[in-house]
């Protein structure tokens, strides 16, 4: 039992990291109905972010967090104003090859400044908690608890304010949205800072116990593809409950089966639950 309740903690780590990625994908792609390849270099830049801060400029972890998540808010707008803004009009080919650009773009930046090399995040809360036989390190308990926090904050975001509800409103059907007054341009930027803020934090969570260097967003962002076609493309649920499948199936894969295949599993998966459900485990809509 204390092994299971140990894995169930993993899965929930990996569940929390995932869901935040891919629901800013998520977003985004309710918004562009074309994927953003580009999201895995915001996760990136995020952690490079913190670690430049924290190491360079002497801030503490939350500080350097908040920082990085504003850098990428920044970057992510950018990116649509300068590259996805002029496509809109394009065919679905055009944005995608426009956001594999911004992702090679953003990695070799991240080279040229801090190089190629393996680099680690300093956290705080390096300690260990016993949770009745289960071994729970804090930096994966903060994990748990902020992404899922976030989660809740980005819901009531969504569903109680007029700003989100303008952003579900775009992500239903644009052209409608701009028939009643909606502000296209407002709501795509908004909607991308959302996401590059989103990809910060949880690269600055996800850091310490992991590494932080140029490529280290391909295989989080093929894995937040998996779950949002999973969960159903534009979903935010889907997103949620896709991030939390992926990170338990990872999580009891890896331990009961092989690590070897740990990165397998979220393939698979998809493989299996599409050819039950075809359109995913949700609806399409950001909601």
């Amino acid at each position: 039992m204390d092994l299971f309740l140990q894995q169930v903690l993993n899965g929930l780590t990996l569940g929390g990291i995932y869901s935040l990625v891919a629901l800013g994908l998520t977003l985004v792609y309710g918004i562009l109905h074309v994927p953003n390849f580009a999201h895995g270099a915001f996760y990136m830049a995020g952690a490079f972010a913190s670690f430049h801060l924290m190491k360079v400029y002497g801030f503490n972890y939350w500080l350097a967090m908040l920082g990085s998540a504003l850098v990428v808010a920044v970057i992510a707008t950018l990116a649509e104003r300068l590259v996805f803004h002029p496509l809109r009009k394009a065919s679905g080919l055009h944005p995608m090859i426009a956001a594999i650009g911004v992702l090679l773009f953003l990695e070799a930046g991240a080279q040229a400044i801090w190089g190629a090399d393996f680099h680690r995040l300093q956290t705080p809360y390096t300690g260990i908690l016993d949770l009745g036989g289960v071994t729970a390190p804090v930096q994966r308990l903060l994990i748990i608890g902020a992404a899922f926090t976030l989660m809740v904050v980005l819901h009531l975001f969504l569903r109680k304010t007029v700003t989100g509800s303008t952003i579900i409103a775009m992500a239903q059907n644009r052209d409608g949205a701009s028939l009643v007054g909606i502000d296209a341009n407002r709501v795509a930027m908004l909607t991308f800072a959302i996401s590059g803020m989103l990809a910060a934090v949880a690269a600055t969570l996800y850091a310490p116990i992991n590494l932080v260097y140029p490529a280290m967003g391909h295989l989080v962002i093929t894995k937040a593809f998996v779950i949002i076609i999973l969960g159903g493309m534009g979903s935010v649920p889907g997103a949620i409950v896709g991030g939390l499948i992926i990170g338990f199936a990872e999580s009891f894969g890896a331990f009961y089966i092989s690590t070897d295949y740990k990165d397998i599993i979220a393939f698979v998966l998809l493989v299996v639950i599409l050819s039950l459900r075809p359109e995913g485990l949700f609806t399409k809509g950001a909601n």
